[in-house]
């Protein structure tokens, strides 16, 4: 019911072109829990039979993914710490986790925000805890573009050299999915063994 009434909005928003990618991407990026699979593999299909450019189209969905992003940055920022404050005590959460949540990220954010944006589930949730944190702006930007992007070239790519066939796509999907699992494992822990040789 879900995916029907998904791919009925894709068709519709498809009609504005690109202007629907962004704002597809964008809804993606915040609170939404709207799959960009849905979105990206057809975009990337649409290329492959050179009705849609791929450059437009990653311009698009990274515009989306980063506006999507901001919104989740800035409203957390903004009231997110307004609300703990006054409502953590209830929660068990006080001012020196607030200061703690803000020493990690200003140490940590970068990979955190990077890896976050290629975990499905926890790449809309990502910029709140970095807005919570107050992280900086520049680096928020540049790690959210990075895992953006490459999420979004995955799915374009998927979708435009098999985008026809929707039992590989559904394959394929989840062998990249765990793939890329395994590689954020690993670079997890990769990045947890440099931080403790360069303490020592």
């Amino acid at each position: 019911m879900i995916r029907e009434l998904a791919a009925d909005l894709v068709e519709l928003i498809f009609e504005w072109g690109y202007l629907g990618i962004f704002l597809l991407m964008s809804i993606e990026s915040s609170f939404v829990p709207f799959p960009s699979e849905i979105v990206l593999i057809p975009a990337g299909y649409l290329a492959s039979k050179g009705d849609m450019s791929i450059g437009m189209i990653m311009l698009s969905a990274l515009g989306g993914s980063m506006a999507g992003a901001y919104t989740n940055y800035f409203l957390a920022l903004l009231l997110g710490r307004k609300i703990l404050r006054r409502y953590g005590k209830y929660f068990f959460i006080n001012e020196d986790a607030l200061v703690k949540m803000d020493t990690y990220f200003k140490k940590h954010g970068h990979i955190s925000t990077f890896i976050g944006r290629l975990v499905p589930g926890i790449r809309q949730l990502i910029s709140i805890p970095a807005g919570l944190a107050r992280m900086n702006l520049a680096v928020f930007s540049t790690y959210t573009a990075l895992g953006a992007g490459i999420w979004a070239l995955i799915l374009v790519m998927l979708g435009y050299f098999i985008g026809e066939n929707q039992e590989l796509i559904d394959s394929y999907l989840k062998q990249i999915t765990i793939a890329v699992l395994i590689v954020l494992v690993l670079l997890a822990s990769w990045y947890i063994y440099y931080q403790k040789t360069k303490r020592i």
